[in-house]
């Protein structure tokens, strides 16, 4: 507006040339119409800060402001299209300053245009109010109207129906047959399920979990009872354990990082990478090694042999093959371990997410295992597609019939750590000595029978507060759970919360101690939900009722608890800065137990702490600590 303005003014006598009194009239209208648009602007900015999150009284004139804001894109649009037609007539002679900022104009008009198109579409709920219609269970059995049952049915299914729209829109660029149908189905029932029973916006969201964080920092400033120091004392036994099992991890998790080729070397050594890469990439395949799916120019294998240090020959098969439920593995031969090694690769592709999205539960039924119970089951079928690769082709036999005194390991990150643990109770029975590490694996993975079982033969390693280890169904709905409450009883405005918020993130600081409802009441009452509390809750989704009442015996909850697999490590920073950039970071271990991965915990770390690199240096530090302590 300034700018055009301000052309306006300067050429103000200069219209008298042949397209010029368009010109005139256009940029004068043009001006009128963006002092419109900035006055509705920011009535709206001025009326959305008014109230807090969950006392919407004082914002009651936001939905006529926002109206006259869209009915202002009407000669918006018109004017911009007026713009664009001059602009293309070749009649006009007038200055070239004043034609270059016109097209300027009229090229900024588009770009607003459209990105504010892409945005309504984006944030959009075509849901809109009919989340009202959404009934408890129990109200919904009761229903004595069959016309209220149908309207109730159509609710959900639309839901459904607008989930998976967005994400086919996600995903349109990967080629999509039944299978990924099926998982889009089942994905889309999934966010219906989690988000139906809400009344929370983004902004929301990220308000509630910065106040959770700051709340969280509060809760950690606060000293530790005796009892609870005296518990994590660990034995000398379980000690020397310790040591052995986190060598071994730091070895194995360089086969877990291999498996992700190229963009894990490049991202670790982002200016030498290519260049070493490109050395290699003219070289041609190995025969001894059998190898699927594509490798332009050799680039995911070379980076395999760079970050394992392995020869070619010590490669029995190696899948760069990835499609939903079936993801990339390699097996080899480590001499140093004298161990036959199963790699399999994380989550880096949009099949991978869909994978992982496929988080409905289903039985693992084994012959010769008793403990069968619930597994994830994107994950269940991606272990049943590598476990048939090595059984029915034979890739085992190979490797034993070269290597037959050395045992199976069986390694994995993230997605890759699931799917090894799964796989690792397919094959255990098979070979007893087999072992299998998992760094980061998800959260919401086996039953409680089925993680007890792996105790034997699986090691998980989890760093710091990693979001992934945390995943879980029930996590979720006790993470939305703690968002509703927290942000229903605090009482500033939301703006306030973001900006504070992000100033603690960055600066650091204390935490604000925001006031909220919750004050002044007693003990009893907090069990009560507050009535802004069950305004931000339409209803209880099935798996939120699980976390706070029994289930029935002949009802299991939708989504029952699952838990991390076999023995867990615990590796967490000493003095931890909670900031992003810490200089000389130290780590220490423990043996810890799946109750404590039963919270998922707000921290600017809880992404960077599940990355590749960063389990990696973890170990790799432990490791290298261990080791001087023993020479001196």
């Amino acid at each position: 507006w300034i700018g055009i303005f301000v052309l306006y003014t300067v050429h103000k006598g200069q219209f008298n040339c042949p397209g010029g009194g368009l010109l005139h009239s256009y940029l004068l209208g043009l001006i009128i119409l963006l002092a419109s648009i900035i006055c509705a602007l920011s009535a709206l900015v001025y009326v959305s800060m008014q109230g807090t999150i969950s006392n919407p009284g004082p914002r009651k004139s936001l939905p006529k402001i926002l109206y006259t804001r869209l009915l202002l894109y009407f000669p918006e649009f018109i004017w911009a299209v007026v713009g664009a037609v001059w602009v293309s007539d070749n009649s006009v002679q007038c200055e070239k300053t004043v034609i270059n900022g016109v097209i300027g104009t009229v090229i900024a008009s588009w770009i607003i245009i459209i990105f504010t198109v892409i945005g309504v579409v984006i944030v959009f709920d075509p849901l809109g109010g009919k989340k009202t219609f959404y009934l408890p269970d129990g109200v919904s059995r009761n229903l004595e109207s069959s016309q209220s049952g149908q309207l109730l049915y159509n609710v959900k299914s639309s839901a459904t129906r607008v989930w998976e729209k967005r994400i086919r829109l996600l995903c349109c660029c990967i080629v999509q047959d039944d299978d990924h149908r099926v998982a889009f189905t089942s994905i889309a029932e999934l966010f219906r399920n989690y988000f139906s029973d809400t009344d929370l916006v983004p902004s929301d969201i990220a308000a509630g979990l910065i106040l959770l964080h700051q709340e969280q920092d509060k809760m950690e400033n606060c000293p530790k009872e005796p009892e609870e120091v005296l518990c994590h004392s660990p034995s000398s036994l379980m000690t020397d354990d310790l040591d052995v099992e986190l060598e071994n991890a730091s070895h194995y998790m360089l086969f877990a990082a291999a498996a992700y080729g190229w963009p894990y070397y490049v991202y670790t050594n982002p200016y030498t990478a290519l260049c070493k890469l490109n050395g290699d990439c003219c070289r041609s395949r190995p025969t001894d090694s059998d190898i699927t799916g594509s490798d332009h120019h050799n680039f995911h294998f070379g980076s395999i042999l760079k970050i394992t240090g392995l020869q070619y020959r010590d490669f029995i098969h190696i899948s760069f093959h990835n499609k939903i439920y079936e993801i990339p593995f390699f097996v080899a031969l480590d001499h140093k371990k004298e161990a036959i090694v199963v790699a399999v690769r994380g989550t880096l592709s949009f099949e991978d997410i869909l994978t992982d999205l496929s988080a409905d539960c289903e039985d693992l039924t084994l012959e010769e295992v008793l403990e069968n119970g619930f597994v994830h089951k994107g994950i269940t079928q991606a272990a049943n597609y590598i476990y048939r690769k090595l059984i029915n082709d034979g890739i085992l036999n190979q490797a034993f019939t070269i290597a037959p005194e050395y045992k199976l390991v069986i390694v994995g990150h993230s997605l890759g750590g699931g799917t090894a643990s799964i796989l690792a109770i397919m094959l255990r029975n098979s070979f007893p000595t087999l072992r299998c590490y998992a760094f980061s694996p998800p959260g919401g993975l086996l039953s409680k029978s089925l993680a007890d079982y792996t105790k034997h033969f699986i090691v998980s390693v989890i760093v710091g507060k990693d979001l992934v280890a945390r995943l879980s169904m029930p996590n979720m709905e006790d993470l939305k759970r703690r968002i509703v409450r927290i942000v229903a009883n605090c009482n500033r405005p939301k703006y306030q919360i973001l900006l504070r918020g992000c100033w603690y993130e960055v600066f650091g600081g204390d935490p604000d101690d925001f006031p909220t409802e919750l004050d002044g009441r007693n003990q009893d009452a907090l069990t009560q939900p507050l009535l802004a509390e069950e305004s931000l809750m339409v209803h209880r989704s099935p798996s939120y009722n699980a976390l706070e009442e029994e289930p029935h015996l002949n009802s299991p909850p939708e989504y029952p608890h699952l838990y991390l697999p076999g023995k867990i490590i615990h590796i967490v920073e000493e003095c931890s800065s909670r900031r992003l950039c810490s200089s000389d970071i130290k780590y220490t271990a423990r043996w810890s137990n799946e109750t404590i991965f039963s919270s998922i915990l707000i921290s600017p770390k809880m992404i960077t702490d599940h990355m590749p690199d960063v389990v990696l240096k973890a170990l790799n530090s432990l490791s290298q600590e261990h080791g001087s302590c023993l020479s001196c």
